[in-house]
């Protein structure tokens, strides 16, 4: 079995190394393509305006000087551009958690979207604090995703994937929560301001929105969260626009 494993935190960040050691006890060929920085908020970005390279930091192990979305891309498309592909990509562990919004800003969720749209399952792992701390934290996550993995009959359709919070404390119960809304960047400080220039800067954090059922709801008490999404939505447009526009040019 090949696993890849990426991150948007940098190559350094001690979550992502914690992640690949989780994920050999699941696999014997287990790789690492990772940003040479950190990435906050950093999306479903691509760079197609520069060249890109990859530095070998160890065995199976390469920085990438592009966005965590381009990890992906490199894995495919250069380092098994003539082998097999990797059966499962696994994104994180993200050094905050991802909720809500989070969706479409993250780029732990991004490389999870970006797999699926190479056929391939995956999974984007976030934790309310910074890396995996012992021993036993290490063993949990790994017994996780060998559960994860071995019911993916029940998720790993195409376009689909699954976005994993650990709370702050493991080994926890898993639950299935709803997303939620608890945006990030919903203010700003004003730093400057004269009647041809504004400066301001976005707000960090998030405002802490609570709702029952909700991701945050269920770290707040203690328990992991799983929620299944999906970005092949084929929802058909109401019948009136199409028929007015069409009837409209045709005249």
């Amino acid at each position: 079995m090949r696993i890849l494993v990426c991150n948007d935190d940098g190559i350094e960040s001690p979550g992502l190394h914690a992640l690949a050691d989780a994920a050999r006890p699941l696999a014997d060929d287990v790789w690492v393509i990772a940003p040479e920085r950190k990435w906050t908020a950093g999306s479903h970005q691509l760079t197609l305006d520069r060249d890109l390279t990859l530095t070998k930091r160890d065995e199976r192990i390469y920085a990438c000087s592009g966005a965590p979305a381009d990890c992906v891309v490199a894995a495919m498309t250069v380092l098994f551009a003539s082998e097999r592909k990797p059966d499962l990509v696994l994104s994180g562990v993200n050094d905050k958690r991802n909720v809500a919004e989070d969706i479409a800003y993250s780029g732990t969720l991004a490389i999870a979207r970006e797999a699926t749209f190479w056929g391939v399952p995956a999974i984007g792992i976030s934790r309310e604090r910074q890396g995996i701390e012992s021993a036993a934290e290490l063993a949990a996550l790994a017994r996780l995703l060998l559960a994860v993995w071995e019911h993916r009959a029940d998720w790993a359709a195409e376009g689909h994937w699954l976005s994993i919070n650990l709370p702050a404390s493991l080994p926890a119960p898993l639950a299935q929560a709803l997303t939620g809304s608890d945006k990030i960047g919903s203010a700003s400080d004003v730093l400057d301001r004269n009647p041809e220039r504004i400066v301001f800067r976005l707000r960090r954090g998030r405002p802490g929105t609570c709702l029952p059922g909700d991701e945050n709801s269920h770290l707040s008490a203690g328990e992991m969260t799983v929620v299944r999404q999906r970005w092949a939505a084929d929802v058909p447009m109401p019948e009136g626009l199409i028929a007015a526009w069409n009837s409209a040019i045709a005249k």
